[in-house]
């Protein structure tokens, strides 16, 4: 029996009805991968799972990133729950997570432990739908650029911290090209967009800032968009090759605390 399930958009979300007990059986991954992929972000309302079932769900999805650092990441921006919280502050910019690397996240899952009063919800934007709504033309011109991705692209002036710092935060990685539209296995594309981008290969920043602004501000439109309003039990799991996600504002003394486990990358960033 397929799992109970409703698009929540048109172009990105869907939220599958069930309990933790299935998610956690693995009978379902195969469903859940293919979902993921094809609607980018998936919600589970009041799943409740504590720390060692999200691991436990994760696992049936796939290998888990980063976990010499630990299978948990907490994100939150008390220094006291995690020493890296300074560099989660520009994360209300749209990002993809770790764009400095050879083999991106292929994705990751949020559940929260502590919630603001107001503010702190979570947005998603399709880029896989993006791109193919882009005119044919300039699809094809697209397709034979390339983009360098820094750590400290988006942090820019504004940041107190120094590059060598932003770059010690991130894992020490030098700058890194990525085709600006990414050919997955499937046989899909998707614009490789996000607060890293720091400049077109064969142009300079200033003159590559007017196209990078242009496709932010086209894959960041209301039809692809899907904003998740927190509620205690939740879990979101989202596709990383094909969605850009970044936090709204919220009351950093409100000790918003969320729960990431994230799903180790399988394909690398290719133009063919």
């Amino acid at each position: 029996m397929p799992l109970d399930t409703v698009n929540i958009a048109p172009r990105i979300g869907v939220e599958i009805r069930t309990d933790a007990a299935t998610m956690l059986s693995g009978a379902f991954a195969g469903e859940i991968r293919a979902l993921l992929d094809q609607r980018g972000v998936i919600v589970l309302r009041g799943l409740d799972l504590d720390d060692e079932e999200l691991v436990a769900f994760a696992r049936t999805l796939g290998g888990i990133h980063g976990a010499h650092t630990g299978d948990i990441f907490k994100v939150t921006l008390n220094e006291k729950e995690n020493p890296q919280s300074r560099y989660l502050r520009r994360t209300t910019d749209w990002h993809m997570d770790r764009m400095d690397t050879d083999l991106p996240p292929l994705g990751s899952m949020l559940t929260p432990r502590v919630l603001p009063s107001a503010g702190g919800e979570t947005e998603f934007t399709n880029t896989y739908a993006a791109f193919e709504d882009l005119p044919e033309a300039e699809q094809r011109y697209l397709e034979g650029l390339e983009v360098v991705h820094t750590v400290d692209s988006h942090f820019g002036e504004e940041s107190p911290y120094s590059q060598d710092e932003q770059r010690e935060g991130y894992g020490g990685q030098p700058p890194k090209t990525h085709p600006l539209v990414w050919h997955h296995r499937s046989g899909r594309k998707s614009l490789v967009l996000g607060m890293t981008m720091n400049h077109v290969v064969g142009m300079d920043r200033a003159e590559s800032q007017p196209l990078i602004r242009r496709l932010m501000d086209w894959a960041s439109q209301p039809e692809y968009v899907y904003r998740h309003n927190w509620r205690m039990g939740d879990l979101v799991i989202w596709d990383n090759t094909g969605t850009m996600h970044r936090v709204r504002p919220y009351d950093e003394a409100s000790g918003r605390q969320l729960h990431r486990v994230t799903l180790a990358g399988e394909e690398p960033v290719t133009a063919v």
